[in-house]
């Protein structure tokens, strides 16, 4: 391989599958190929899965990309891309795995092609182990206008694990060029709570259980503290609570999944306990949002600096992993479960 080559060790940190989407998007970025060895070193199953392999193929489509190691149980990719080309794109999953990570591999690469996008993606909506379309569509959606990256949300139809089938559309804006930094070291005040009980196929007593449960919580911290339930279309029965918080300059947003046999009290319950530790913080955003943010701020026009909760190994992970494929610099201080502040400093030009 040339020098220009780049190669990343997918057992980088906690060697999950963000090592590969951030090497894509990276690549993307750059027009830089890239190389991903060991990918997903540290699971059960390393090598790629059906929803790993869907971000690879939707980035080499939208880039016109060569592609080498592209299958199911692969441990080792190429991945030579092209000119990112907005235009209309549909990808389909083929199992539930998360819509939601493959839009972000490409969101940012298509914004900043100098076009419109539209992308449609088949699979899981609101699954475990990675973003729910619910935290998307109430949490990083909004934080990544803040920084000039702006996207319409449309779910067309929830794709609760284990069956999946569900179907999001995303309308893209050309990006802000660059991206807006972010300076808010601190969340700062809080100034209401809320949240949102989703539902498909159940009957109503779960969501009303779970709606009064994370009401009487989120009142704890507001009296005006409000919860709505959310009916959404899907193949199969499936819930969610969503709970959030939002400061003066920060927000934190936290989700729990239902699933047979756990009670309605219990899942409103693990998305409030969640909460908790963010409002009692000075943190500006969730643990979540942490490790997203880092990509579009390497490419922002000024120097960032936020706060988080809690330092995760998804957190470091990716800020070693964008300070080397960006030429970043970024600073992670606070050690792994600890709360901590991130800051960025761009590359230059």
């Amino acid at each position: 391989m040339s020098a220009r080559w780049i190669t990343v060790d997918g057992a980088l940190g906690e060697g999950g599958g963000q090592v590969l989407r951030t090497s894509l998007t990276c690549a993307l970025l750059t027009g830089t190929p890239v190389r991903v060895v060991n990918i997903r070193a540290g699971r059960p199953r390393p090598g790629l899965r059906p929803q790993h392999l869907a971000a690879v193929r939707a980035a080499a489509e939208i880039s016109n990309a060569r592609v080498e190691g592209a299958r199911v149980g692969s441990r080792e990719i190429a991945f030579w891309p092209d000119t990112v080309r907005p235009g209309r794109y549909r990808w389909d999953i083929g199992t539930a795995g998360a819509v939601t990570l493959v839009l972000q591999t490409v969101a940012l690469p298509l914004a900043l092609a100098g076009g419109k996008s539209r992308v449609t993606i088949r699979g899981g909506t609101h699954v475990p182990w990675s973003p729910t379309w619910a935290y998307v569509e109430r949490q990083w959606a909004p934080f990544m206008k803040r920084l000039g990256l702006s996207m319409r949300l449309r779910l067309k139809r929830a794709g609760f694990y284990p069956h999946g089938g569900g179907e999001a559309e995303v309308y893209l804006e050309p990006a802000t060029r660059p991206l807006h930094a972010l300076n808010a070291p601190e969340g700062g005040m809080l100034e209401r709570v809320e949240g949102t009980v989703y539902i498909a196929n159940l009957p109503d007593h779960v969501a009303r259980r779970q709606k009064l449960t994370a009401l009487a919580a989120l009142r704890h911290y507001s009296r005006q503290a409000k919860v709505t339930v959310r009916r959404l279309e899907a193949p199969s029965p499936g819930t969610l609570t969503l709970v959030e918080a939002h400061k003066a300059h920060g927000s934190g947003c936290y989700t729990a999944l239902g699933e047979r046999g756990k009670r309605a009290e219990v899942v409103a319950h693990e998305a409030v306990e969640l909460l908790h530790a963010y409002v009692d913080s000075s943190a500006t955003v969730d643990r979540y949002l942490a490790d997203q943010l880092l990509l579009p701020l390497a490419l922002a026009d000024a120097p960032s600096t936020f706060s988080t909760e809690c330092v995760t190994s998804h957190l470091l992970t990716n800020a070693r992993l964008v300070a080397r494929l960006l030429s970043a610099e970024i600073h992670v201080e606070g050690d792994e479960g600890a709360p901590g502040h991130v800051v960025i400093r761009p590359r230059a030009g």
